[in-house]
Parts: C-alpha cells; structure tokens; sequence
C-alpha cells in the first residue's frame, strides 16, 4: 500500500467491473454523490465506507485496502506490558476489527507513521486499543518494553497503561487501529 491513490484506483476498478456508476454506488452507500467523487478522486475514503464497499462487492477488506491477501501471523494480548501469544488466526476480516464496546461498535482508524528516531510519545486512556499492521514494521512500546510487529502482526491490549508507536525501520509504516474508550 504505497498510496491512498491505489486504494481509490482498486475502488474504482471493482466498482467499475460491478457495473455501477459512482452516482450509484453513493446513493446505495447513503454519501452525497459530489463526496463519493471526491473520495474516488483523492483516495480520501474512510474506513467504514472502504468496509462498506467491500460487504456489498463481497470482497476481502484487507486485499481492498493493501491489495494483498489478508493475513495474520500472530494475535498478542498485553495487559500491564506482560505478551503473551494466545492464539493463531488464519485470516483477518474485518468484522475481526470492529467490535461492540459498550453497545457501540468501534471502526478502526488508519494511521501512518513516517520513519523518525524521535522516541514515542507514551499516553494513556481507557478501554481497550488494537493495532493491524498493514505495511511496514512499528514498534509499539510499553515503557521499557518494546514490541515489534511486521505486516500482518497484531496486538490487542489495556491502553490505560502507558504506551506508544513508532516506524520501525526506514520505511514508512501504516496499521489499523481500534480505540474503544
């Protein structure tokens, strides 16, 4: 996943060998025609539209993201900066990312972070966080412990400890993250 453009050139593509028009597709998804043009044009699109799109062509939510198969290596539980593998899976979809918290369902969010040997930035909040790592490698630290995931890692945990993430390497990394608060 180089660009959000590639995102928007595979959007384009499915919906153009679906045969709809982008005035169709944004009146099925309920977004003003004049957005969905601009999404399509900028590759702005949100993650619960990107999720939507993929439901309703019945497509793999990852592959439409990362033109990839989905994958995931590994599912990590951290609670107070104790890892501990607890299970495989052997693929990831998307419903596997928006969960209910608090009767409310929680959509992931798409962060990019460029290369920097600035430390990170370690925060605290409530709930629960999970991170997917789409591209590149990120190093998701727990005061003094620091843990490395590449494409296809995840890590689910207890964000009221604190906690941060950084690219890991020289390459520019982008995950999904889910923030129940």
């Amino acid at each position: 996943m180089e660009s959000i453009k590639e995102i928007a050139a595979r959007i384009r593509e499915l919906r153009e060998v679906c045969d709809y028009t982008q005035e169709q597709l944004a009146d099925e998804l309920g977004v003003a025609a004049e957005v969905y043009a601009g999404y399509e044009q900028n590759g702005d699109f949100p993650i619960s539209v990107i999720y939507e799109i993929a439901t309703k062509f019945k497509v793999d939510f990852n592959e439409l993201i990362t033109g990839e198969p989905s994958r995931i290596n590994t599912y990590q539980i951290v609670r107070r900066g104790q890892g501990k593998t607890v299970s495989r899976i052997p693929g990831y979809r998307f419903k596997d990312l928006a969960f209910r918290y608090a009767d409310k369902i929680m959509q992931p969010l798409l962060v990019t972070l460029e290369p920097s040997d600035e430390p990170a930035e370690l925060v605290t909040h409530a709930g629960q966080e999970f991170n997917l790592v789409l591209k590149g490698s990120i190093d998701v630290i727990f005061e003094d412990k620091v843990l490395t995931l590449n494409e296809g890692d995840s890590v689910y945990f207890n964000p009221t400890y604190p906690h941060g993430q950084r690219c890991h390497g020289d390459s520019k990394a982008r995950f999904l993250t889910v923030i129940a608060e």
